[in-house]
């Protein structure tokens, strides 16, 4: 159910790409003296209010990574919770994702997944795949190695094709062949409950990301601590290696 329509406190300079490490649900249920799979659930609730609030105000691409490769190593009764979250979290969150206009992507390697996952994914891609507000993107299964070494074995398979030229690749070319294309790289990258490392996540993207760490732990995370860190976005100097205008 849609509740009433906030206006947003950002309505300039807004990033396009905002990624997101959503860290600290095992330690919010510890801390709530939960089983962690409590901390997982309000990790869930927690994606819907941060994809409403970044629909709000405007933010174009929206990439939340919701497993990874090294997610696996993990107790098998919290690997099963885990791959029920995305059907219980699209079942209930499709027919709000389709009233704002947003379209579910997802990157990372669907194979091996459960099939009651893939069918929540693709039910969600294909239902809103014609939608042109916020690109919703859920990194599922997926790990930035993985993604570099799939991207180069295409490549190399092209290059023996004779479809790519060696001396073609470049950045741009390397671009075209990530799970993520033909998304933008993030601007901002954003990791909660005070780890400071990108797990690898968006690895060739990141070049240039700006990153932000907050303590906070991710079901606790704000829309207004959101807005303040994007605050900050607009307060850095981005100069991709070279100068500003003030420096010679």
């Amino acid at each position: 159910m849609l509740g009433r329509k906030k206006e947003p406190k950002l309505t300039k300079d807004l990033p396009l790409h905002i990624a997101m490490i959503m860290d600290g649900n095992g330690r919010y249920a510890q801390m709530k003296k939960r089983p962690r799979v409590h901390g997982h659930y309000e990790g869930m609730q927690n994606v819907k209010r941060i994809t409403r609030h970044a629909s709000d105000i405007g933010i174009k691409y929206l990439t939340l990574y919701a497993f990874s490769t090294e997610n696996w190593s993990r107790p098998s009764s919290e690997v099963s919770y885990l791959m029920k979250l995305p059907g219980d979290l699209l079942g209930t969150f499709l027919p709000e994702l389709i009233e704002k206009n947003v379209k579910v992507t997802i990157i990372g390697n669907l194979e091996g997944l459960p099939k009651h996952t893939i069918k929540a994914v693709t039910r969600a891609v294909d239902e809103t795949a014609d939608n042109t507000g916020l690109n919703l993107i859920f990194a599922l299964n997926y790990g930035g190695r993985d993604e570099l070494i799939q991207a180069f074995r295409a490549m190399h398979e092209d290059i023996n094709r004779g479809s790519l030229s060696l001396d073609a690749v470049d950045d741009e070319t390397v671009g075209r062949y990530l799970m993520s294309a033909p998304v933008p790289d993030p601007e901002m990258i954003i990791r909660t409950s005070g780890e400071y490392r990108l797990s690898n996540f968006l690895l060739w993207q990141s070049s240039y990301s700006e990153l932000f760490f907050t303590d906070t732990l991710w079901p606790e995370f704000s829309a207004e601590e959101m807005d303040e860190l994007i605050e900050q976005y607009r307060r850095r100097d981005r100069r991709f290696g070279g100068l500003n205008d003030k420096e010679e």
